[in-house]
């Protein structure tokens, strides 16, 4: 979905696909498209009905393709990134790429509702990456304060050093509870969108705050690469951010769950 000048206003998305011949030709560009230098096919969303800024349903229009990665109508150009370095993300750059009929996932115009349906275990699936992060980090800070000596005993006595970190596995606990909620809601079928971006939420902030803690506890050498813990911070900071921010995911439940006006 993602596009360089649309973000997470999808229905600006500027990629289109035109009718030619037996198929589809398609132009655009994709940003952060996962695992494109190792693939031979992408997910890709386009338009395939011009915007209209005052139609009720600006989301519809929009088509769902399983596209062929051919090298003489896309390049790729991966993105250096802060973490996150298991998996590549690249800039897909689209010129004139063939697709068939037979690759259109779903109803033509509807491909936004297709996309929905796996939008929210993605939030639970994030939710449960940003969890298991803090958990690490903080079992490392753990230990760390335990066995770490200054002024004659373990700094873990000191509560500056040990609070912190129980309120960390406490916030790491409340939001495992919310995620796994939202994953069996899902799994029985059940409406699970508030829960699943509650869980993403306060994953994301648990998760961030107990791989901080975590660097402070070992103070300087939390800085160093030797002790990992640097790496940790850096790849839980993605979970505020994607896959989506904490600003949109907090807009779903203020209009969804509070009934509030919607605010944008």
């Amino acid at each position: 979905m993602t596009e360089p000048n649309a973000g997470t206003d999808t229905s600006r998305i500027e990629t289109t696909a035109r009718r030619g011949g037996a198929g589809w030709v398609v132009t655009g560009r994709k940003i952060w498209t996962s695992n494109a230098k190792h693939s031979q096919k992408i997910l890709l969303l386009a338009r395939t009905t011009p915007f209209v800024a005052s139609a009720p349903r600006k989301l519809d229009g929009l088509t769902l393709f399983v596209a062929d990665l051919d090298p003489a109508a896309v390049t790729l150009r991966e993105i250096d990134k802060l973490g996150r370095a298991a998996v590549d993300s690249n800039e897909v750059v689209i010129d004139g790429l063939r697709v068939a009929d037979g690759d259109v996932v779903g109803e033509v115009g509807q491909g936004f509702r297709h996309l929905l349906e796996s939008l929210n275990p993605e939030r639970i699936l994030v939710a449960a990456e940003a969890i298991g992060i803090g958990r690490a980090a903080l079992g490392r800070a753990a230990a760390y304060a335990r066995e770490r000596v200054v002024f004659n005993r373990p700094i873990g006595q000191n509560q500056a050093i040990a609070h912190p970190l129980a309120l960390a596995w406490a916030k790491l606990e409340g939001a495992w509870a919310l995620t796994l909620r939202a994953a069996w809601l899902f799994d029985q079928g059940q409406p699970c969108g508030a829960e699943a971006n509650a869980a993403k939420v306060l994953a994301a902030e648990a998760g961030f705050e107990a791989t901080d803690a975590a660097l402070q506890t070992f103070g300087g050498f939390g800085y160093a690469k030797e002790f990992d813990i640097e790496r940790l911070w850096r790849e839980v900071r993605l979970y505020k951010i994607a896959p989506v921010s904490q600003q949109m995911a907090l807009n779903y439940l203020a209009e969804r769950v509070l009934e509030l006006p919607k605010s944008y």
